[in-house]
Formats: C-alpha cells, sequence, structure tokens
C-alpha cells in the first residue's frame, strides 16, 4: 500500500525558512512524478512544485526563486526547501505521487504558517 508521509511544517517569521520531507513507502521511482501542492483557508488546492522522473522540476510562479524541490531516492524522500517565506505562504502543504492513468495517491499534509 502507498503511503506519503508529511513533515517539517511549523511557524516561522516571515523571510524564515523551512525543509518539508514527503517519504514514500515505495519507490518514488514508482511514480512518474511528485510533488508539492498547498491549501490556504478558502481557497482550492494548487500546485507549488513537481519532480518528474527525469528530475525535470517545475515551480508556481509565486514560489519561483524560493521554493526548491528535491528528491533523494535511496530514502524514497522528496524534500521542498522553503526560503523567504511570506505570509501567503501560510497554507497546508501536501505532497502527491502521480502515476499514469492513476488517481494521485496524497499525504496527509503539515501546516505552514508564516508570521508577519
Amino acid at each position: 500500500q502507498v503511503q506519503l508521509v508529511e513533515s517539517g511544517g511549523g511557524l516561522v517569521q516571515a523571510g524564515g525558512s523551512l525543509r518539508l520531507s514527503c517519504a514514500a513507502s515505495v519507490t518514488i521511482f514508482s511514480f512518474n512524478s511528485m510533488g508539492w501542492y498547498r491549501q490556504a483557508p478558502g481557497n482550492q488546492r494548487e500546485l507549488v512544485a513537481t519532480i518528474t522522473n527525469g528530475a525535470t522540476t517545475k515551480y508556481a510562479d509565486s514560489v519561483k526563486g524560493r521554493f526548491t524541490i528535491s528528491r533523494d531516492i535511496a530514502k524514497n524522500t522528496v524534500y521542498l526547501q522553503m526560503n523567504s517565506l511570506k505570509p501567503e505562504d501560510t497554507a497546508v502543504y501536501y505532497c502527491a505521487g502521480h502515476r499514469a492513468l492513476q488517481t494521485p495517491y496524497w499525504g496527509q499534509g503539515t501546516q505552514v504558517t508564516v508570521s508577519s
């Protein structure tokens, strides 16, 4: 059974940094891509960053230059390094694994709160 477990969220002041981790119970190469998404209260879930099996990355315009997605294949873990955090980055952050023709697998989410 596929499980994705996020960690690393918390409360940080504006301008600070956090690193989120997403540990998979299966090899991350079993997914075509993995990504980070976020959902703020009253908003729809939105894409933050993705990384493909070929290590191609993609970012939302709002986080380009501040966030970096990476992976540790040996640990089956995907990371999201978040720098220069802003209050508008406050949200629940979710990890997802994508396979062709399948519903994405989601983690339980981790709260990130950025105070001004």
